[in-house]
């Protein structure tokens, strides 16, 4: 109405009235003030860049340690890689939104409560879009012994319950997670309990001629499940030095480095997916490009 009045289309009549109802509309300021300014401001934040974020336990010690093991991994990135996060941030799954973070840290706590409805279908959300998760319990150093469940791991039986995951298995020696950016066969954090648990293969994936590993689907893995505490052989001070002890002299300082090589390898891997499965197709595709 407004394109034809100042066109001249309209008859003088039909002018005013359009001006008339131009005038009655509500302004788009009044829809502007219903908007949550802190929300806008994390939204622009969590958009700046790559930004690794971890989920908030409510525990406050589990939590500085979850940023500081981000914002250790972050640098190491920085150094090693051309990719090049942002500071890290903390989410509430009750109130923020998950779509802007390709990767979630979870450190799982005994009494964590269970997200609400809205929450749940948040993570679904996020793990149906190509968002990863790596659920850790922290309890390396005694899972597996005295045959029950840590209380961390039944936390994490509940809070699974909720969400759409597909299915899992151990780690294979041929997953793209080792060798995304370094060549891996060990997956250590603070603790070295050799279970990594990751989406199950497809059950037709065959072994590549000629090559060391499976021709498997192009998807990443929306979870990865582990128990050694990764945060904490992440983890940095103010003035980058470790914040937790690792181990015990060389071996422990060893042990930290394949913590790190861990992290940088799953990062790669959420942002580039399989690209390294990929390279099974290369003889093919030479071969068809010809001399």
């Amino acid at each position: 109405v407004a394109a034809l009045a100042l066109s001249g289309r309209l008859p003088r009549l039909g002018r005013v009235a359009a001006v008339l109802v131009l005038a009655l509309l509500p302004l788009p300021q009044a829809r502007a003030q219903t908007a949550d300014p802190a929300a806008d401001a994390r939204a622009v934040e969590a958009t700046r860049g790559i930004v690794l974020a971890h989920v908030l336990t409510g525990n406050a010690q589990v939590d500085d340690i979850a940023d500081a093991g981000l914002r250790g991994l972050g640098d190491q990135l920085w150094l090693r890689t051309s990719v090049e996060p942002e500071p890290p941030m903390g989410v509430d799954l009750e109130k923020d939104e998950l779509a802007f973070f390709p990767f979630l840290y979870w450190p799982v706590t005994a009494d964590q409560p269970l997200p609400s409805p809205a929450a749940y279908a948040r993570l679904n959300r996020f793990l149906r879009t190509g968002g990863m998760i790596l659920f850790d319990t922290r309890d390396g150093d005694i899972a597996g012994f005295g045959g029950s469940a840590t209380p961390e791991a039944q936390a994490l039986q509940n809070i699974a319950a909720g969400l759409d995951i597909p299915p899992l298995e151990p780690l294979p020696k041929d997953h793209v997670l080792t060798r995304t950016f370094y060549l891996l066969q060990d997956f250590p954090g603070r603790f070295n309990a050799p279970d990594l648990w990751v989406e199950a293969a497809p059950p037709d994936a065959e072994q590549a001629e000629g090559m060391p590993f499976r021709n498997l689907n192009d998807g990443v893995t929306p979870v990865v499940i582990g128990s050694n505490d990764y945060a904490s052989a992440w983890a940095v001070t103010g003035d980058g030095a470790p914040m937790l002890p690792v181990g015990r002299g060389a071996a422990g300082d060893e042990q930290r480095e394949y913590a790190i090589r861990f992290g940088i390898n799953l990062v790669m891997h959420v942002l580039t997916g399989n690209y390294k499965s990929d390279q099974v197709h290369v003889p093919a595709l030479l071969e068809r490009l010809g001399p």
